[in-house]
């Protein structure tokens, strides 16, 4: 098994490329999923509520959007939920990872957003980064009713792509159709497959 970690920078493609992958063949895993999941969850809610306080909360329940704002445009509170959240998510990745059935030349790619941001690149065999321009990511994300704004403030709070690409085993150019994209991911997937083997016969 090789475990990847695909990043990428806000409105970036991330999700696209992870799908891509897995039409190859690729298991994956989707951090945002088990943070979704994580948020649900009463103790993780309380845990949440004594460092953030009541506004956080709305009728009874964790107000997302709200939380994701305080932290979005204050580092302190940013830093507070991923001490929180973070070694959460990577308990429930390794425990998915542990119970993957994988035959043969299994690659298993893990989408999470903040892999260099925290130092989580160690717990990675290879990394990915997908690439665009800041205008290409405003664009996506104004397609899903993101403001200017709140992607900026989003991206104002990771490193920049460039220091992220120098840092990983490959990048994929998400600027140019999703048939460039493909085609990409077809030879990085090819390259991890070939690495796989090579790792299974040492």
């Amino acid at each position: 098994m090789i475990v990847v970690g695909l990043t990428g920078n806000f409105g970036s493609g991330k999700t696209t490329v992870a799908r891509l992958f897995s039409e190859l063949g690729a298991r994956t895993v989707d951090t945002d999923e088990i943070v979704r999941h994580l948020l649900r969850e009463s103790e993780v809610v309380e845990e949440l509520k004594e460092a953030f306080g009541e506004d956080i909360m709305s009728g009874g329940s964790l107000d997302k959007k709200r939380l994701a704002d305080w932290v979005f445009s204050d580092p302190h509170a940013r830093v507070t939920l991923e001490d929180i959240i973070h070694p959460r998510v990577f308990r429930e990745v390794q425990d998915e990872l542990s119970h993957m059935p994988c035959e043969g030349d299994c690659i298993v790619i893990v989408e999470a957003t903040v892999i260099f941001e925290r130092g989580h690149q160690g717990k990675f065999d290879r990394i990915i980064t997908v690439q665009t321009s800041e205008e290409t990511a405003l664009e996506r994300l104004k397609e899903k009713g993101i403001s200017k704004e709140e992607a900026m403030k989003r991206l104002g709070n990771q490193l920049p792509v460039e220091i992220k690409m120098r840092s990983s085993d490959f990048v994929i150019d998400n600027n140019n159709g999703i048939d460039s994209t493909a085609e990409q991911v077809r030879n990085v997937y090819q390259e991890l497959l070939s690495a796989e083997k090579k790792r299974g016969n040492n």
